[in-house]
């Protein structure tokens, strides 16, 4: 199973839609430890890129994720913003001109992505941010996409590890970002951003998954 330019923009317009139903929840995990508005933010800038993608009309995945990268750097606020448009440029550039995506297509660009969010950020696995969501993930993906997993089941894999990830940062002590300020005070609060980041494969995981049922 592979999926193509239709199935990309159905991920972010559904995303879009899940990001708008997780606002609140989302503001309330970032007041804990931040400025409170993660949510909103993300709501915001998925529904532009929604927008911008059924008016643009592009012609491969890159393209697409290209657009949703460029639109989240323009329209989401604080620190979310720089690091989910290169995380989306990344999967853009990991996938090239490639008119079809599978699992081991995939599994590089989303390797290459995450690498590009480390850099942008200079997270590390473990200082709380969504780096401990998106690097579990990209290795679960690569492991089942090497071992010749069906794209779905290893999209759903890939989903799974990035929702432990996030759960897991919650007794963690932020090292980056604002949350950092607060010191131990941090240790307690599950990070906004391994949320949503895992909320966004999740919704990769439903959407493209059903292809192979």
């Amino acid at each position: 199973m592979a999926i193509g330019t239709p199935e990309v923009v159905d991920w972010v317009r559904l995303s879009a839609a899940a990001l708008e139903d997780e606002r609140d929840r989302l503001n309330r995990l970032d007041a804990d430890i931040g400025d409170g508005d993660h949510g909103a933010n993300m709501a915001r800038g998925f529904t532009a890129a929604a927008e911008r993608l059924a008016a643009a009309a592009p012609e491969t995945p890159a393209a697409a994720l290209r657009t949703v990268g460029m639109t989240l750097l323009s329209t989401v606020g604080g620190a979310a913003g720089p690091l989910y448009g290169s995380f989306f440029i990344g999967l853009a550039g990991g996938l090239g001109d490639a008119a079809e995506v599978d699992a081991a297509t995939w599994s590089a660009a989303l390797t290459q992505a995450v690498a590009g969010v480390v850099r942008r950020g200079k997270a590390e696995l473990g200082d709380k941010t969504m780096v401990d969501a998106l690097t579990p993930a990209a290795e679960t993906l690569e492991a089942a996409a090497g071992n010749g997993a069906a794209f779905g089941a290893a999209l759903a894999g890939s989903a799974a590890a990035a929702e432990t990830g996030a759960e897991a940062t919650t007794p963690l002590v932020a090292r980056k970002g604002r949350a950092s300020y607060l010191g131990e005070r941090s240790a307690g609060h599950q990070d906004p951003g391994a949320t949503s980041s895992a909320l966004l494969l999740r919704i990769a995981a439903e959407t493209w998954g059903a292809r192979d049922e």
